[in-house]
């Protein structure tokens, strides 16, 4: 059996180059993620949209309206939580939450990849009405934080630890980006950069600033997009500031809790492993406490290692890493077991049905492998956010753009099924906007390198070594793993063209321009790297083998003890009841049965399904009682299995990810 992507070993070598993501508008996607970013942007943008405005989020940003009012937080908070109010207040207008303005944010980063996807006029028009409230809302320094300005006025900078101030402000920062590169309009862009320069006024290493940071991490990934878009180095020191003053003691979250009165020991979840500023980032080694934040500290921390060639940094992340790959990670690439801090709990705790999995903790995995690749190529990274991508994080959206999921379980009795909308509407726009960015997962450039990290339909446009190179991929990835890669310089150029080699895949062959080319001999840490001078017209075929494979869990998880999962390529399967006579947990897959893939051209979409001779557990005789002395009978059947990420797009019903193993 081929290696798990999670169990790639680290390699050694210190990274000679710094590679970054290719912009969405130089990238254009077809094929299977084509169809997800059309989904995306003909239903899922507007649909974001018209259910901010059904929540009443305008309300809070608007100042021509009158504030809403405060009446009864959601639940009866603790001293110090009266400050933070839980996040929700149902007030005489309007139910209001503070961090609103981080799903707006997320929202018109959504609307801004699928208007340069497809014109969409009347959405772009309400996307600037958005943009043109928040310019009215910034204050004259340039602080904007519609919860402290509309909410709770005269308490900002006062609660960084459960406020979600800088969170909010990341995710505008990132809209903002977003919203400039896709239509140029520069509006919010200006306001975030002014938003961003009070904020480095306000806190910094330097005598008489707040030496705070945020806990719920996330602007120190959207600075350093900041500063890549305006080349200002200021934001990506900024973001450098938060990584490192994370947990270095005397703790800011103690200081700043006694300045307003209250108790640092009083409050929701007691231990700052919640927020992984339990100590500083270069000591940690274990992922813990909330999910999706840890996965927006990692990514920001990876982007920070790259950007300074800052080796501390990466030694941490790659114990991290480990941690989370070998002992607490689901096959679905999905994170975060226990509803309860929606995060981590213990090693190899990997519960099916109660799974919580989150849709944002994946999506969060995948921005961390793709900025761990910005220290050069390596399949350990991509590999896993292959998998996070096509499962643990797109499971979290329908086929069709308008219903999500946000737990993930890898088990359903037929009771989990996609809602409309969320009181805590973070997944939605945040599955839409990774989904509507995706050509920036596909490629990344270094001064005189190009790495090909995912495969699929697509066309990348950029410049190398001052030569526009015009680079197309054309394949039924993930169904076939047959790769046809043209390139088209406008003139030779020489560089080197790094192609992933995945883990999942038993052989896989190489030619150039017709002439094969042995892979062991280019092949280091998972990528093939072809060194030469390109032409227009050259041609790479990659080819990968995609078997059916059989997936065990450690033994340490007892959960899927005696189990077996099935995958084909980057896909992780799962049963559903529309296509298994038999209750699933009945089932049985004798590890003597051929597995078959079909391809299901009219079924979900398009899917490759695949199929086994099992065996069921008849009910005959169980009528009158629980329990007896015989096992019950056995009976053969049909096993019929389907992608992961399209589960609960029928009717609903039972899922079963890990099957009976026989």
């Amino acid at each position: 059996m081929t290696a798990s992507p999670s169990l790639r070993p680290a390699t050694k070598k210190k990274p000679k180059l710094a590679f970054r993501p290719l912009p969405v508008p130089q990238v254009d996607v077809q094929g299977f993620w084509g169809d997800r970013a059309d989904a995306v942007a003909t239903r899922t943008a507007d649909i974001l949209y018209d259910r901010c405005v059904e929540a009443r989020m305008l309300e809070q940003i608007d100042p021509d309206r009158p504030s809403p009012g405060i009446v009864i937080p959601f639940h009866s908070p603790s001293p110090d939580e009266a400050d933070r109010q839980g996040a929700e207040f149902t007030g005489s207008t309007v139910t209001t939450q503070m961090f609103w303005d981080s799903d707006l944010g997320k929202t018109i980063e959504t609307a801004a990849y699928s208007l340069y996807r497809r014109k969409n006029p009347g959405l772009e028009k309400k996307i600037d009405a958005v943009i043109d409230m928040y310019g009215r809302l910034q204050q004259e320094d340039g602080y904007l934080s519609s919860w402290y300005q509309r909410i709770q006025p005269g308490k900002r900078w006062t609660n960084l630890r459960d406020c979600h101030e800088l969170y909010c402000a990341g995710h505008l920062i990132e809209g903002a980006v977003a919203y400039y590169q896709a239509t140029g309009k520069r509006k919010l862009l200006d306001i975030m950069c002014r938003y961003a320069d009070h904020i480095a006024s306000v806190l910094g290493p330097e005598p008489g600033k707040k030496k705070g940071y945020c806990g719920h991490e996330e602007i120190e990934l959207a600075l350093v997009k900041l500063a890549r878009v305006t080349g200002e180095r200021k934001y990506m020191d900024l973001a450098k500031y938060f990584i490192d003053q994370r947990g270095v003691e005397p703790h800011y979250f103690d200081e700043e809790a006694r300045a307003r009165g209250a108790d640092p020991r009083a409050y929701h979840f007691k231990t700052y492993e919640y927020s992984q500023s339990h100590r500083p980032v270069r000591e940690q080694d274990k992922v813990v406490g909330h999910a999706v934040r840890a996965m927006y500290l990692y990514s920001g921390m990876a982007d920070i290692a790259t950007e300074y060639g800052d080796d501390s940094l990466r030694v941490a992340l790659d114990r991290l890493w480990d941690d989370l790959t070998t002992k607490n990670l689901y096959i679905t690439g999905g994170l975060g077991p226990s509803a309860h801090n929606e995060g981590f709990t213990s090693d190899y705790d990997l519960p099916n049905e109660s799974a919580y999995a989150e849709t944002c903790a994946a999506v969060g995995l995948v921005f961390w492998a793709s900025r761990m690749l910005g220290m050069g190529p390596n399949a350990r990274y991509a590999d896993l956010m292959e998998r996070a991508l096509y499962n643990g994080s797109i499971s979290g959206l329908s086929l069709d753009g308008s219903l999500f999921f946000y737990e993930n379980p890898l088990e359903s009795r037929g009771r989990h099924n996609r809602w409309k909308w969320h009181r805590c509407p973070c997944c939605p726009p945040n599955v839409g906007r990774m989904v509507a960015s995706i050509g920036s997962y596909f490629y990344s450039l270094a001064d005189d390198a190009l790495a090909i990290h995912l495969y699929g339909d697509s066309t990348a446009r950029f410049d190398i070594a001052g030569t526009p190179v015009r680079l197309t991929q054309a394949s039924r990835y993930p169904w076939d793993g047959a790769v046809e890669i043209t390139i088209e310089p406008q003139a030779p150029v020489e560089f080197t063209l790094h192609l992933r080699v995945p883990a999942w895949s038993s052989s896989a062959t190489l030619q150039i321009n017709g002439e094969a080319v042995d892979l062991e001999d280019i092949t280091s840490d998972g990528y093939a790297a072809i060194r030469r001078a390109w032409k227009k017209g050259d041609r790479v075929r990659l080819d990968l083998e995609m078997p059916i494979e059989r997936l065990y869990a450690n033994p340490e998880v007892r959960q899927d003890a005696g189990r077996v999962a099935l995958s084909r390529g980057p896909l992780i399967y799962c049963v559903e009841a529309s296509d298994n006579d038999s209750r699933l947990h009945r089932l049985t897959l004798p590890r003597t049965a051929d597995i078959e893939a079909h391809e299901a051209p009219e079924l979900l979409g398009g899917v490759v399904t695949l199929s086994a001779k099992a065996r069921a557990d008849a009910g005959d005789g169980w009528q009158d009682g629980l329990y007896r002395r015989e096992p019950p009978a056995s009976v053969e059947t049909r096993l019929t299995a389907i992608p992961y990420y399209a589960w609960d797009n029928r009717e609903p019903g039972e899922m079963l990810v890990w099957l009976r193993d026989g």
